[in-house]
């Protein structure tokens, strides 16, 4: 049909979706995984499932576009391809139908006029709005797949390289590593590592690496780390593919020692922003380039 769009309330419906879908996978989730949960349960019509300029769908460049706006309102954060609901974002769901969308719009605009934006799309035709979402899901997409092909490499990683993973980190963040467990029982202990070559300076850092991606640390890897840490300016560093259990910070807090935690998303975020200095074996373990697109107008 010719004269079929996306209307506001269409597009209030499948917010709730994604939403409710990264309510369901604990909060946090790729953009792209999240967005193919939700697509076998929105019902698609032809016109909605119809490709764009870009070969993407019409549905996705759109909900795309307007997670822009929902994170300008807070209900939403996006950092590198990780898309996570807030408490904010979790309250407009008990929001009548059609106001989730309309609220987003008024936050939005809010947000434009205290940066001194103007969004542009007031008066847009159909047309018009498809090619800006077109344009902005473009971007998106390619951060989101970028990340789940950079989380995907870490995670299919065995132990070992893992653990070499996280002691080239350190490294490229000028730390002299002066121990990284061999393969079997270490002790407790994978990677040793001080700020200055003879480890005279304080601190040093023990480091504890757990790569199970599929199960989280809990507070009793807290207290096993606590033990480990016995001399004066000892920090302990607790890296961890599978993240944290609510009760770790608990236990982080309670505890008489400096102990810091690292997850993947901590992890990938300043491999990124020491890349520059990871030497080629760390390359080898994640190797990454930079590709630079022109900013949507709408960010």
């Amino acid at each position: 049909m010719t004269d079929e769009k996306i209307s506001s309330d269409r597009m209030d419906e499948i917010l709730r979706a994604l939403f409710r879908e990264l309510k369901a996978m604990g909060g946090q989730a790729n953009g792209t995984d999240v967005i193919a949960a939700i697509e076998p349960k929105l019902d698609l019509t032809d016109y909605e499932k119809a490709k764009v300029k870009s070969g993407a769908v019409r549905w996705e460049t759109h909900l795309r576009f307007y997670t822009s706006d929902c994170v300008k309102a807070g209900y939403i954060q996006k950092s590198d391809g990780q898309w996570t609901l807030t408490e904010k974002g979790e309250k407009a769901l008990a929001l009548p139908p059609g106001e989730l969308m309309r609220q987003r719009g008024r936050e939005a605009r809010a947000w434009y006029k205290e940066h001194q934006k103007s969004t542009g799309n007031e008066n847009d035709s159909d047309r018009d709005r498809d090619e800006n979402a077109d344009r902005f899901s473009i971007v998106d997409r390619a951060r989101d797949q970028a990340r789940k092909e950079i989380n995907e490499r870490i995670n299919g990683l065995s132990p070992y390289d893992f653990q070499n993973l996280v002691a080239e980190l350190l490294r490229a963040m000028d730390y002299y590593v002066t121990f990284v467990a061999p393969p079997g029982r270490d002790g407790g202990v994978d990677i040793v590592a001080y700020k200055d070559a003879l480890g005279t300076t304080t601190p040093r850092i023990t480091v504890q690496v757990k790569h199970r991606p599929d199960s989280k640390v809990a507070s009793r890897d807290i207290r096993e780390m606590d033990g480990l840490l016995r001399k004066d300016g000892d920090i302990g560093l607790i890296v961890s593919s599978g993240g944290f259990t609510a009760d770790t910070e608990r236990e982080l807090r309670a505890s008489p020692k400096r102990i810091e935690t690292m997850d993947l998303n901590r992890l990938v975020e300043l491999w990124q922003k020491h890349y520059d200095k990871v030497g080629d074996a760390g390359k080898a373990l994640l190797p990454l380039v930079k590709v630079y697109f022109l900013a949507p107008e709408e960010e």
